[in-house]
């Protein structure tokens, strides 16, 4: 750089400037190049550039619907070499596409051969397969050959390709796009012929219709693969009007009766886009993982319909709440994004409406018409030109056949000929003029065409038969005039066009009815775990060491059980199934374990610190079934505590949940429900205070208030207890002791109390 700067007349800075405008210049040619020659469809004909190629080269090559098949390679090869200069892979796969009717509501090439499948396998290689054009490509290029649309020339010059199909029906929204270009994308689902064109007739009734009245005749898409959009009314007419939104799409599924009470759901069509054998490979990770616990397997029965088999884990689960949860958890409801980012005019990138792509088709078709009608108005009157040459050598062809004889230039000389009165019998009076000649003339064209006639033609050459076909174009050319003329007559030429493509295409033609249905989503958003879950009996055991393991059945709490070396029991209960279990660590945080998901009873069972985050140095306080609506007793061993909802501890992941703030060697001691009205406390000391309930404050989480006041030593214990019904505990000697007269006791809290009653447990504990 130093060097730059000691060389003469050179400025660093006028270097760096053309560099940044030469890589800005470049990048916005390479953005434009993808946006309009890549990415983004043509709102007119619904197609990209190599979508269009593909399609006019088959046509070249002469594949019409009901003609033969040709090699995929051919095909490729031939708009690689005359149309488009990119990959051969690439053409194939973008023609590949247009023949699988699981990912094109209206496929546009006939495929022969192996095209890929909904389970997500590639297509064939090219040299295996074959393709022709179907009818809706055909419909898509009606008009080509009469100068419907303009041609411009291909990448080397050579030959000319369409800037823009004539399109008989709007593909855009009928077969859908998607496309990622720099700085925009487009996703637009495919819908209905029938009801595009339904709508496209009442756009040209009522030119201002509301969007709300576009909805009545387009619900909505109309996947190829079916399923149920349960997407809401309202929402589908804002994703129109604005052209961005989305759509919620299930899968659809019937009950199947197996008679004995067992059932099982049958999968008839999954949503739009998803790869069914990835979609089966999902649901069965889900059961592998006992995220659905009541789904118990999944198979696959396809053939050419699909078929997918869902068992549940037994009869007594309902349906709706196991097809709710899987819609939740896999691909069977799929969320499909609208965003109707189109080349409105073939140049510009717009997000345009529902409306405004039915008017951008529509005023493309008004066009195609006015050129298709203007250039058969010129074949009309070159035809009638050449007709009016014909009848003139009928009316004198002796004459005629005199000048081509001994004439040296016949063509000359019958142009320089006076056949006025012939003229005037050919033309009959009608209005009609000859642009190539003066009255009296015969133009070169005309000239032409008697020189050109052959021998045998004479025969048939009879004045009658041409004036029928003379009286026949000069009756079409009129109307040609009125349309040209009116706009009036040129829609309700479009309506009727549109009709026929109606009826070829629309929903009494194959494959042409609707396909996805439209549902109400229904309230499976909250699916209770209960019900997921079938409900059996067992007994949770947790050894000492943090070992769990979940028995079948409700065994005796009382019989002796295994566990490992030098460890012993420490929580043994009776549960079910579907309850969730509450785990409270030294450190003052509860953690969450779903019953259902703790370890079989027939070995040791498995550490809880394998299931929870509970830290190697904090012990287990305690283990207890979770009781939705009530509330816990929490207490430290510095003698602090306070009251708090057992909802509000329940941890939604394996850290858990913070309820109860410790630090400096002060640990959780106590975790109880409460039940009654007092709260009876016993220190190291032995010392037991007792006071109401009510002066204990409800927290979700904090340190707590003093529950008792200690010189020495901390808290040992703490219990909830109906005052009227007395403080219960059990002596050394295991009887169970009621203390009914509590005054000796009784207290504010924060007191430091009495020492405990005669006969209290030597661990100073309540139970």
């Amino acid at each position: 750089m130093d060097d730059i700067a000691d060389t003469p007349n050179i400025d660093p800075k006028e270097l760096a400037e053309p560099l940044r405008r030469a890589i800005g210049e470049r990048y916005l040619t390479y953005a434009l190049s993808t946006i309009m020659d890549r990415a983004l469809p043509d709102a007119r004909d619904g197609l990209k550039p190599v979508h269009r190629r593909i399609l006019y080269a088959m046509r070249e090559l002469k594949l019409s619907s009901t003609g033969g098949f040709r090699k995929s390679a051919k095909i490729s090869g031939d708009v690689m070499g005359n149309y488009h200069p990119h990959g051969d892979a690439a053409i194939y796969d973008a023609m590949a596409r247009l023949a699988q009717d699981f990912n094109v509501r209206y496929p546009l090439v006939d495929g022969q051969g192996n095209f890929g499948n909904i389970d997500g396998d590639n297509p064939a290689a090219s040299r295996y397969t074959e393709a022709r054009l179907t009818a809706a490509a055909e419909a898509l290029m009606e008009g080509l050959a009469e100068n419907a649309v303009d041609f411009r020339d291909n990448y080397d010059g050579t030959l000319t390709e369409p800037v823009v199909m004539p399109a008989s029906y709007p593909n855009l929204l009928a077969n859908g796009s998607s496309g990622i270009a720099v700085g925009m994308a487009t996703n637009i689902a495919p819908h209905n012929i029938e009801e595009l064109i339904n709508a496209c007739l009442h756009l040209i009734k009522a030119p201002n219709a509301r969007d709300e009245t576009l909805i009545e005749h387009i619900p909505g898409p109309d996947f190829p693969t079916g399923g149920v959009i349960v997407e809401p009314r309202e929402n589908i007419l804002e994703a129109y009007r604005t052209g961005r939104g989305s759509f919620r799409l299930r899968a659809k599924y019937e009950v199947e009766d197996l008679g004995r009470g067992q059932w099982q759901i049958v999968v008839t069509e999954i949503p739009y886009q998803v790869q069914k054998s990835r979609l089966i490979e999902k649901i069965a990770e889900l059961i592998q993982l006992k995220k659905i616990p009541i789904l118990a397997d999944v198979r696959d029965e396809s053939a050419d319909d699909i078929r997918l088999i869902l068992e549940p884990r037994t009869k007594n689960v309902d349906p709706e709440v196991l097809m709710g949860t899987l819609f939740r958890q896999s691909d069977l409801e799929v969320r499909f994004s609208l965003n109707m980012n189109v080349l409105i005019d073939g140049r510009t990138p717009k997000v345009c409406s529902l409306k405004e792509v039915l008017r951008a088709f529509l005023d493309h078709r008004r066009e195609v018409l006015v050129r298709r009608s203007q250039h058969r108005m010129d074949k009309i009157d070159h035809r009638l030109e050449v007709l009016e040459g014909f009848i003139i050598a009928f009316l004198n062809l002796d004459r005629v056949i005199d000048i081509i004889r001994y004439d040296d230039d016949p063509k000359a000389a019958l142009m320089r000929e006076d056949w006025s009165l012939e003229h005037r019998r050919a033309m009959s009076e009608k209005d009609y003029v000859s642009p190539g000649a003066g009255p009296g003339e015969l133009s070169e064209v005309q000239a032409e065409a008697i020189l050109n006639m052959r021998l045998r033609s004479l025969r048939r050459l009879e004045e009658i038969e041409l004036v029928r076909e003379r009286d026949a174009l000069m009756a079409e050319r009129a109307t040609l005039e009125d349309l040209l003329e009116n706009e009036d007559v040129q829609w309700a030429t479009i309506a009727d066009q549109l009709r026929e493509t109606r009826t070829k295409f629309g929903k009494k033609s194959e494959g042409g009815a609707r396909r996805s249905q439209f549902a109400e989503a229904g309230e499976v958003e909250d699916v209770p775990l209960e019900a997921m879950i079938e409900r059996e009996p067992i007994t949770v055991v947790c050894s000492k060491m943090g070992w769990v393991r979940a028995m079948k059945g409700h065994i005796d709490l009382s019989q002796a059980l295994k566990f490992k070396d030098g460890d012993e029991g420490r929580f043994a209960f009776h549960a079910e199934t579907t309850d969730r279990l509450l785990l409270l660590g030294a450190n003052g945080r509860f953690y969450t374990l779903p019953a259902s998901q703790l370890p079989g009873g027939r070995g040791m069972g498995e550490p809880v610190r394998l299931m929870v985050d509970l830290p190697n140095e904090a012990e287990i306080v305690d283990l207890f079934i979770h009781r939705p609506g009530e509330k816990l007793l929490l207490a430290s061993s510095a003698g602090d505590g306070f009251l708090v909802a057992a909802d509000d501890v329940v941890a939604q992941t394996r850290s858990g949940k913070q309820a109860l703030n410790v630090k400096d060697g002060v640990v959780a001691q106590v975790c109880r429900y409460v039940a009654g009205d007092h709260v009876a406390c016993v220190g190291e000391n032995r010392k037991v205070l007792v006071f109401a309930l009510d002066e204990l404050p409800e927290m979700a989480r904090g340190k707590g208030v003093r529950l008792q006041k200690y010189k020495d030593g901390g808290l040992n214990d703490a219990t909830t207890f109906t005052l009227a019904d007395g403080l219960s505990w059990k002596d050394p000697a295991g009887r169970t002791r009621t203390e009914t007269d509590l005054t000796e006791w009784m207290g504010k809290r924060a007191g430091t109390g009495r020492m405990a009653p005669r006969g209290f447990p030597r661990d100073n504990r309540f139970t």
